[in-house]
């Protein structure tokens, strides 16, 4: 059944913010903007240094909001997915699919993201029970590309990250788009000086395009 919400708050916020920070505490401080922002579903990538301990602060602080999901991104093996799952992480992300990933997310009810490009990628992720596609990287193909992959995978629920802004994500989601991933686009802002609050406004002005 958390499996079912996880997908389905995703699928209603239509938004997840992709965390990369240079420590734990700097990735908890850009989710914490993103939520104030409106942006409620937050993948915080393995490359952040410490990530777990984020996660696991972010879950706890967060457990009795049921907006808020929080999940773990660049995951590229199954036991990098069984910390992040252990962590809290309510969902997994790859850049690239993995059998290994894909079995243990199963396992334990997790939602398994890949980052797949072409059809031949998706209809082998989608044979391992993947729930969302990843479409990585998304400013390879475009808006248009949705509307090409929909007419022989009809439903194949894809998130495209990378080539995410606010001038063409209402484009994506018309497109036929579960959700988007939003990188460097909404976070970089506060990794330059550190202010949080410009990521906040970012965030609320995402959130008012796709409402």
């Amino acid at each position: 059944m958390k499996k079912i919400n996880t997908l389905q708050q995703i699928a209603q916020s239509k938004i997840v913010a992709v965390i990369r920070a240079d420590s734990s505490e700097e990735a908890i401080q850009i989710t914490k903007a993103c939520i104030e922002g409106g942006i409620t579903c937050v993948e915080l990538t393995y490359t952040i240094p410490g990530v777990e301990d984020a996660i696991k602060s972010l879950v706890s602080e967060y457990k009795d909001d049921s907006r808020v999901v929080v999940g773990a991104g660049t995951v590229l093996d199954e036991t990098t997915a069984r910390l992040a799952i252990m962590a809290g992480s309510e969902f997994v992300v790859s850049p690239a699919f993995s059998k290994q990933v894909a079995k243990l997310c199963n396992l334990y009810g997790i939602p398994y993201m890949p980052g797949c490009v072409t059809i031949t990628e998706m209809q082998e992720a989608l044979t391992y029970g993947t729930d969302v596609i990843k479409l990585f990287p998304g400013s390879l193909v475009g808006p248009d590309y949705i509307k090409a992959v929909k007419a022989p995978l009809p439903h194949v629920n894809i998130m495209p990250t990378g080539g995410v802004s606010l001038d063409n994500i209402q484009e994506w989601l018309d497109n036929g788009c579960v959700a988007v991933g939003i990188g460097g686009n909404l976070v970089n802002a506060a990794k330059a000086d550190g202010d949080y609050q410009k990521v906040t406004e970012l965030a609320r002005q995402y959130v008012e395009k796709i409402n």
